[in-house]
């Protein structure tokens, strides 16, 4: 069977292609081991690897856009899907009540002053809408590893950090299909469908996720992993796939399907799928990075510069209000250092509103915008490590 395949035309170029695929990850890897020594965020190495070896850089890497597009596509379904897979209807709802004037200031802080720049600079009304959002939202994946890798895992900040980046993830439901329905060009009255659409799906899933996570568990078997991983996986998918035909999310599409399964059957899906996101996601943010030209960063240095210090000004004042109660006051710099990192949303985000953004590079001030949040949150919590934290460590 190997003769006649190698006998066929374009061997050598599928070959070549292999090849600087598995140089391309072997180097992520070793640098991801040497990000992990230094406890430093990955995401930023991987969207400066992209953005040196790609065209618009050193132009080392010529793999298919096709390729790269479907692979970051994966990503970003499946960092939704393990997100949803963390969370549980009620402890949405508990989180909601608790701390939803917090949820609100983040917006006022983080998503308007965003727009307002936006406006300023002469962008326009959809870029703003945009820009918005990119500021808004926090990563859930770093923040996650970063609390992680310091201990504060099962402390009660991690818990408050946590219910912030659940609002904003069950804020992005809205948001989303009528960020689509701006891009698309469609009418005040076709984008409200859109939302109500939007609104309705999400609601009705959460009601099925706090009622019904005993069944659930029953039809789904734990027991048969491989069967577990491919109809879960499957499900995320189909439901991202049909979402997007229909002018709905993809990502909170995928989000949902993971919010629905609880329990042992949601501890072994993210067990099983763990280390495929860890691999789609190292695509996803390397993609950005790859589709960027030093060139467009430089133009648009100077709005990354305003964007960042009002984001990070920001998320340090949601620290502030999350942690105001508590008995250490210098806890709101750990707290904004933990949700200063944006990541997978913000360029989701920017992916889907740059081609109806002529004004700007959306993708250039996103990458820049994400690694000098990233690499903040990460130095601000590296020189404030605690002797607590390096004993968790």
């Amino acid at each position: 069977m190997i003769e006649p395949i190698m006998a066929t035309g374009g061997t050598a170029e599928t070959a070549l292609t292999l090849a600087e695929i598995g140089a391309l990850l072997l180097g992520l890897g070793v640098l991801a081991f040497i990000a992990a020594r230094l406890r430093f965020s990955v995401v930023p190495v991987y969207l400066a690897v992209g953005l040196v070896v790609g065209q618009g850089g050193l132009g080392l890497i010529g793999l298919s856009e096709d390729f790269l597009d479907l692979g970051a596509q994966i990503g970003a379904i499946l960092l939704l899907l393990l997100l949803g897979l963390e969370h549980s209807a009620p402890d949405l709802a508990k989180a909601f009540k608790e701390r939803k004037s917090a949820g609100f200031f983040d917006v006022a802080v983080n998503f308007i002053p965003g727009a307002a720049l936006a406006l300023l600079f002469g962008w326009g009304p959809l870029a703003a809408i945009a820009v918005g959002g990119i500021s808004y939202v926090s990563s859930s994946g770093i923040t996650s590893e970063l609390i992680r890798e310091t201990g504060w895992r099962r402390s009660e900040l991690s818990k408050r950090i946590v219910t912030i980046l659940v609002f904003e993830d069950l804020a992005l439901a809205p948001y989303l299909p009528l960020l689509s329905s701006l891009v698309l060009g469609l009418s005040a009255f076709a984008g409200l469908i859109s939302v109500s659409i939007a609104l309705m799906i999400t609601g009705v899933i959460l009601i099925i996720a706090y009622r019904g996570k005993v069944q659930w568990s029953r039809i789904l078997n734990p027991e048969v992993p491989s069967a577990l991983l491919l109809t879960i996986f499957g499900s995320a998918l189909l439901a991202a796939g049909v979402a997007d035909l229909a002018g709905f999310s993809g990502a909170v599409a995928a989000f949902l399907v993971g919010l629905l399964l609880t329990g042992e059957v949601a501890n072994t899906v993210r067990g099983r799928l763990g280390s495929l996101r860890d691999l789609f996601a190292a695509i996803f943010f390397l993609f950005f990075g790859l589709s960027t030209d030093f060139a467009e960063l430089i133009a648009v240095l100077p709005a990354v510069a305003a964007l960042v210090v009002l984001g990070v000004a920001g998320k340090f004042a949601v620290g502030w209000w999350i942690t105001k109660d508590m008995h250490d006051k210098t806890m709101w710099i750990r707290a904004g250092a933990f949700l200063t990192p944006r990541g997978e949303f913000s360029m989701v985000i920017a992916a889907l509103a740059a081609p109806a953004v002529l004004s700007v590079s959306l993708l250039a001030i996103t990458l820049s915008y994400v690694l000098v949040t990233a690499v903040i949150g990460s130095v601000v919590l590296r020189f404030l490590r605690s002797g607590f934290e390096r004993e968790a460590n």
